[in-house]
């Protein structure tokens, strides 16, 4: 973990590739399945609370998924967080251009920030919770998040995950390496492997279905999974 980027080195890297994330086709194009996890976690979001009035949009980049749950959700009041000032000032343009309510950017690492407790409908984490880092970060954000819904809320999570089994998960590595070598070549197949080598420390499915159980979510939910990205939540 001591080799992994710092808090601030990621902040930086997002800082400079605000433009590439405003759009979903080329900002996720390393991110198998990107548009159906958008899909099923905002529209399962919109299910298990349809009268919801308060969304949580963590790690929220350019606004890609606040936007779509506002498509099917748009009476919410939008609470934007993300580590970048530059990726959050977009957010905030794109989201408040589309919102009938208040629209809310917190800019920090969302470990730290704070937020009112049993508030928020929704909570959404796209590709954001991969930067945690032991099993205390992991249980104490968890925590936190379970902390800021109110019941009956939901937590929906889209992200880069690993397998339970070295050996399996030494096979999807390979597969996406396969796939990020399909969309452009061995180049860009060595460049995203080496970023998430350098910046990311994913779980698997598994370890965060039973962290949500351990954490006090009453029902948890797989939505969707292809290789080394999955999309699932739970429901508080």
């Amino acid at each position: 973990m001591e080799q992994k980027s710092t808090v601030e080195e990621i902040k930086q890297r997002f800082d400079n590739d605000v433009e590439r994330f405003s759009n979903l086709d080329t900002g996720q194009v390393s991110t198998i399945d990107a548009t159906v996890s958008l899909e099923l976690i905002t529209e399962a979001a919109k299910r298990i609370v349809p009268a919801a009035t308060q969304l949580l949009d963590i790690g929220c980049g350019a606004g890609n998924y606040t936007l779509m749950m506002l498509k099917k959700l748009p009476e919410l009041n939008c609470t934007l967080n993300d580590l970048s000032r530059p990726m959050l000032d977009k957010a905030f343009e794109r989201v408040s251009a589309a919102a009938r309510h208040n629209v809310t950017p917190v800019q920090g690492d969302i470990r730290k920030v704070v937020l009112p407790e049993n508030h928020f409908d929704i909570i959404l984490a796209g590709a954001v919770l991969h930067h945690l880092r032991d099993d205390h970060d992991w249980e104490a954000t968890f925590q936190k998040l379970y902390n800021l819904l109110k019941p009956g809320g939901c937590l929906m999570i889209s992200d880069l995950v690993t397998q339970e089994s070295s050996a399996v998960s030494d096979y999807t590595w390979e597969r996406y390496g396969d796939y990020l070598e399909s969309v452009k070549d061995k180049a860009y197949r060595r460049t995203v492997l080496e970023y998430v080598a350098k910046e990311d420390s994913p779980r698997s499915v598994t370890y965060q279905l039973e962290l949500m159980k351990k954490t006090g979510f009453r029902i948890t939910e797989i939505l969707h999974k292809n290789m080394c990205f999955a999309a699932f939540g739970g429901i508080k």
